[in-house]
């Protein structure tokens, strides 16, 4: 059933060569976390169709490795040991321990020149690092020290967080180069702004400092060493200044779900002040809060530019849609914002206008009411 699919994902989406080192790996659902019926068994699903990918490759391509562990406490967080040892190998773990380091990076505690040393230590042993890494765990990797420091070493990443083997079929079914020629044009216009207005119609408005930050495409074409983007792909993002963004963001859709009613977040000085609305979802973020300040932020602004993308009750592919935007809360330390934090939420808004005002004060309309207004 998904033979095409899987040549697809590794030979267009990946470039796969005979020999390059694959990893793909899962993660199991734990004992303590609550999810519906429906969730849960794609979960199960995406877990045994991870494993299947895996199969295909090692079958095809030779040298992959799968790797599943227990589902970390949200996206963002760091993986578990097992699976940086399958990826970066044991004498760059076994010396990121011994300096201390590996350790401080699992919690998200290193400080940039921790950072740089565990990047310098990568690098020097870069030949042990695998060529491919194809993440389809629940929560997401993309926001880690992990997913970076491979990167780093030329290893090229693909993040498929929430992902549903359904999407083989629908919006991994896109015209990809047409895909890459759309975002590529978007991510040009946002940076010529300086600063980006976004409205819509449930009442959301928000403006972002962009400064000197620069946009970037995920057009899902990981072909180059160092590449990294999700599966399905398709948006421009970036990482607003921090203490920037201001407004109201309304929240109608959660990551895996729509929300039973409205929730609104109050914005002030890039982060979230106030929440507004009896949403049984307010809990999870107050909780989320609790934990830290800095899950407060906001992260990101992106913008969807995949037209086979539809679903609106899944986090992956709805920041996808066309037309659409998303704004995240959390971390943003792996795309040139300075927040490192164990959590990253994305949060879909449908039929926005999107102003990108540039230094001069002369606003283009890059999107009304969800309509690209850039020619395809």
């Amino acid at each position: 059933m998904y033979r095409e699919p899987f040549k697809s994902l590794f030979e267009v989406n990946m470039g796969v060569r005979q020999g390059e080192r694959i990893i793909v790996f899962g993660d199991t659902v734990r004992a303590d976390e609550t999810s519906s019926a429906a969730d849960r068994e794609r979960r199960l699903r995406l877990l045994e169709v991870a494993g299947e990918a895996a199969r295909f490759a090692d079958e095809t391509y030779g040298a992959t490795t799968f790797v599943s562990f227990p589902a970390t406490a949200a996206s963002g967080a760091e993986p578990p040991e097992p699976l940086w040892q399958a990826v970066f190998g044991e004498a760059i773990v076994d010396l990121l321990a011994r300096e201390g380091l590996l350790a401080r990076l699992l919690a998200k505690q290193a400080t940039t020149a921790e950072v740089e040393r565990a990047r310098e230590i990568v690098a020097a042993h870069r030949h042990d690092v695998a060529d491919v890494i194809i993440a389809l765990s629940n929560n997401s990797t993309s926001h880690t020290r992990f997913r970076a420091l491979a990167n780093a070493a030329g290893g090229r990443f693909a993040s498929l967080p929430h992902f549903d083997p359904d999407m083989f079929f629908t919006s991994m079914q896109v015209d990809w180069p047409r895909l890459a020629v759309r975002t590529g044009r978007l991510a040009e216009a946002v940076n010529a702004a300086v600063e980006i207005v976004v409205e819509s119609p449930n009442g959301t408005r928000m403006t972002f400092g962009k400064g000197g930050r620069m946009a970037e495409g995920d057009d899902g074409l990981l072909i180059e060493p160092g590449s990294f983007g999700n599966l399905p792909a398709g948006e421009v993002y970036l990482a607003p200044v921090e203490g920037t963004s201001e407004g109201v963001m309304v929240l109608e859709y959660g990551p895996t779900r729509a929300l039973a009613s409205p929730l609104e977040l109050v914005v002030r000085q890039g982060r979230v002040v106030e929440i507004r609305g009896d949403e049984p979802h307010r809990a999870t973020l107050e909780r989320k809060f609790a934990e830290s300040e800095l899950n407060r932020n906001i992260a990101e602004l992106g913008i969807g530019t995949n037209d086979r993308a539809s679903r609106p009750d899944n986090i992956l592919e709805a920041e996808k849609i066309l037309g659409t935007i998303h704004i995240a809360l959390g971390d943003n330390s792996g795309f040139g914002g300075t927040v490192q934090t164990p959590f990253h939420e994305d949060y879909v808004f449908y039929r926005p206008t999107l102003t990108a005002v540039a230094a001069d004060g002369t606003a283009t309309v890059l999107l009304r009411d969800g309509k690209l207004l850039l020619p395809d």
